[in-house]
């Protein structure tokens, strides 16, 4: 009856049936009853006539069940509940019979909501700007993110159901913005709240800060906020994660220290740094990602995870010693773009219709080619998620895992374990698949391990390098694997690039040249075709672009080529007949999005040659 009663009275709240004033000390008499009777009270059983949206079995009996901690250790913080009023979850902490991360994640897999780690959490300035420190002291609440753009701000509390808080916040913040509460324990938030309040946490102002004082590098492998370098490499990843960016370039010259973000598959720089400050920043990311910091020469690869603006981030991090020190890149890892459905690839409908068409293939293999960046792993990521469905069993072999998904087994190249691409596809032959995806084919022994999963009745996915869907062939036949084995048993290749979109606030008409028309393949009867060209305004960073597409040319092997690749066709003659039966080359579908306005000639020539229109 209490919960039902305030899930109303929250309602006519977010209503504004109520106004601020006389809500505020019901709501604070109701809390206390509801969280007493039914949050973490050890003999909350639920309440009738409405049962809350969260388990209604008891924290204490839980943790017991889990081997968090003895019957002894519950009787004993019973007791004490008793005697000071506490809620349980807190008293276990006291007590030192549980840290505080694991009854954090307890209360988040009892309460049903949605947990957040601090240690890893790299907090937006603009989201702690919008409150002052004592009000988040008051009610134990940190900002973490803040999207401007959809009014959107991501809290961590220690109390995910204080009504109260949550109102005053609405008060200060206005009653449109949408919030968003994750779990957190309270002394992890009232140590956050002293880390990044008061601390300068943009790039520039780090920057400036940094001016005034030296900082000694040692202090960088330890937790203290206050050291401002170790605020600036956090700032920096970020940054980069809000701009869009997949990786991250420190790069050092002889007289100062580059950095550099890969933003829509260009690179950009973004800062210049004094090159005192080279060997710290350098220090600070090995330690993130667990590296040694006193080998500089030997190349080390690492990772960092981070919760940046509320989502789980990963970093891929590679050094290797260079003339004038050790060059760091991050690959960005960012879970939420990960997996695109097929249907949001601005995909034309042809290329669309062919890539159901061969994923309904159920035997064979199917190859995603393109250089390194063209978003091959993307592409396989889309297509596992159209056809991921509890009925079958789909199985990856990568290096290494980059997005995890759900209800499929990734599975990790691990050379330590002597398990390469080879060993691992045996391996996964004895799991019983429907579908694997192998990450690359590097050599013969992984190509042929792929094809013979194929002739054993299996969907296989994987990638290769080269310059086109037809040229695979040929890569294929060049590390050795014979054009026998080749045909019968490739369903399809898809070759892919991307290229830049136009931003649409800025993007600007004009006619075409004539050698332009020329490469777009116009006639004279579209003397009126307008297509567009960047410009540059405040929304693309004055680049003229924002975001990128794919450009796809997918190749379906049919019984005629099939035939034509056991006979050894060359390059030529399989092109021609791939033409002649509807194949959308690169340079064809890169004119079909430029006719569509949705990305620039100069982009697609710089990703694809179009010159190949002119002798058609």
């Amino acid at each position: 009856m209490i919960y039902c009663f305030g899930v109303t009275v929250h309602i006519l709240i977010k209503k504004g049936v109520w106004g601020i004033a006389p809500r505020v000390l019901f709501l604070t008499v109701l809390l206390t009853l509801l969280l007493n009777s039914v949050l973490l009270s050890s003999n909350s059983r639920g309440v009738g006539g409405c049962n809350p949206p969260r388990p209604t079995v008891m924290l204490g009996e839980v943790l017991v069940e889990k081997g968090v901690i003895s019957q002894d250790q519950l009787q004993i913080a019973l007791t004490e509940q008793k005697r000071q009023s506490k809620p349980l979850g807190k008293l276990l902490v006291d007590l030192g019979f549980v840290t505080e991360s694991i009854m954090r994640d307890m209360l988040s897999e009892t309460l049903g909501q949605a947990s957040v780690d601090l240690s890893k959490v790299v907090v937006d300035s603009e989201a702690v700007k919008l409150v002052s420190k004592d009000f988040a002291k008051q009610v134990n609440m940190l900002p973490i993110a803040y999207d401007r753009e959809k009014n959107h701000l991501t809290v961590a509390m220690a109390n995910t159901f204080n009504v109260v808080a949550l109102d005053k916040l609405r008060s200060i913040l206005g009653d449109d913005v949408e919030i968003k509460v994750l779990l957190a324990g309270e002394i992890e938030i009232d140590n956050a709240i002293d880390n990044f309040f008061g601390f300068e946490l943009s790039v520039d102002g780090i920057l400036r800060e940094l001016e005034t004082g030296e900082v000694d590098a040692k202090s960088l492998s330890s937790e203290e906020y206050s050291q401002p370098l170790l605020r600036l490499v956090d700032s920096i990843l970020s940054d980069a994660a809000k701009r869009g960016a997949s990786d991250i370039h420190f790069e050092p010259e002889e007289r100062f220290f580059r950095i550099r973000y890969r933003i829509d598959g260009v690179l950009r720089q973004i800062r210049s740094l004094h090159k005192k400050y080279q060997s710290m920043i350098t220090v600070r990311i090995k330690v993130l990602a667990g590296l040694n910091i006193a080998e500089s020469r030997v190349p080390q690869d690492g990772h960092i995870s981070l919760q940046i603006f509320g989502y789980p981030v990963d970093f891929r991090v590679s050094c290797m010693a260079t003339t004038h020190g050790e060059n760091i890149v991050l690959r960005i890892l960012d879970r939420r773009k990960g997996i695109i459905p097929l249907e949001e690839m601005s995909l034309s409908d042809y290329a669309l219709s062919q890539i159901k068409l061969i994923m309904a293939r159920p035997v064979g293999i199917i190859l995603v080619t393109g250089p390194t960046g063209s978003g091959k792993t993307t592409t396989l990521y889309s297509i596992l998620n159209a056809i991921n469905d509890e009925s079958i069993n789909i199985m990856t072999l990568e290096d290494p895992v980059e997005y995890p998904m759900a209800q499929i087994r990734q599975a990790t190249v691990n050379t330590a374990a002597k398990m390469g691409f080879a060993d691992g596809i045996r391996a996964i032959l004895r799991q019983d698949p429907d579908v694997i995806l192998v990450g690359e084919i590097r050599d013969k022994e992984t190509a042929e391990m792929a094809l013979r999963a194929a002739m054993t009745g299996h969907q296989v996915y994987s990638t290769v390098h080269a310059n086109s869907a037809i040229k695979a062939l040929t890569r294929l036949m060049d590390i050795g694997v014979p054009k026998e084995v080749l045909s019968g048993h490739i369903i399809g290749i898809i070759g892919q690039r991307l290229v830049r979109k136009l931003c649409h606030f800025c993007r600007e008409p004009y006619h075409p040249t004539p050698m332009e028309r020329r490469l777009l393949g116009l006639t004279d009867h579209n003397s009126k075709i307008i297509i567009y060209r960047p410009k540059g305004c405040k929304y693309c960073d004055y680049h003229g672009y924002k975001g990128r597409m794919a450009l796809m040319e997918i190749l379906n092997i049919d019984s005629e080529l099939d035939n034509m690749i056991a006979k050894g066709a060359n390059h030529q003659e399989i092109l021609t007949y791939a033409l002649e039966n509807g194949f959308n080359s690169l340079a064809i579908d890169g004119a079909r999005a430029i006719l569509e306005r949705r990305t620039s000639l100069d982009e697609v020539t710089r990703i694809v040659d179009l010159t190949e229109r002119l002798g058609r």
